[in-house]
């Protein structure tokens, strides 16, 4: 949903329990997990954020309370959405002059305690999203090297006709999210 003005808060939660309904806008649902499927765009962010498990419990932390879109331009709603399957959250991104908000699904959650410790989870895109795909938030310790990392994992197209004229535009805004993302977590887990 394309906009000249932020929308109130009693739009948006009109705008997510409109979602309960809605399917998602692509049909590899879940694909971010293992083989990313043809025809999509695809971004990898990773970084390394630190070191010991002081900072993988903020990272999981961070995760949990979505601080990884803490970014003057990108508006979570709802950052205290549970991280589980099915919880619903739209994002509201201010850019050229305009606001777009987008819907949302959590497809799976990942919480792996092995050698190589891993929390995070991926959404996927609904019927009223500018682009359709899905998208993987993820920290992981490797104990052996104890090191923490926070991985984003996207593959996307537009789908939405202004997304489609629109396109690089699009793709630079997906890849300054990408940038501001793994800043915030940064920040976030080191207590900047």
């Amino acid at each position: 949903m394309f906009r000249l003005t932020p929308p109130s808060e009693a739009q948006v939660r009109h705008f997510i329990s409109g979602q309960a309904d809605s399917g998602f806008s692509y049909p590899e649902v879940g694909r971010s997990a293992n083989a990313i499927p043809s025809g999509y765009n695809v971004d990898h962010n990773r970084i390394q954020i630190g070191r010991g498990a002081l900072i993988w419990q903020r990272a999981v932390e961070a995760i949990r309370a979505w601080q990884m879109f803490s970014m003057p331009w990108v508006r979570l709603y709802w950052p205290s959405a549970p991280i589980k399957v099915g919880a619903e959250v739209a994002v509201l991104m201010r850019h050229f002059g305009f606001y777009s908000l987008n819907a949302c699904r959590i497809v799976y959650v990942v919480d792996e305690n092995a050698r190589v410790k891993r929390f995070g989870f991926a959404y996927g895109t609904l019927k009223e999203h500018a682009q359709r795909g899905e998208e993987r938030f993820m920290v992981e310790w490797n104990r052996d090297e104890d090191q923490v990392w926070y991985d984003i994992l996207a593959f996307s197209r537009p789908r939405e006709m202004l997304a489609r004229l629109g396109y690089p535009l699009a793709r630079s805004l997906q890849k300054k999210f990408g940038e501001e993302s793994k800043r915030a977590m940064r920040a976030v887990v080191s207590g900047l």
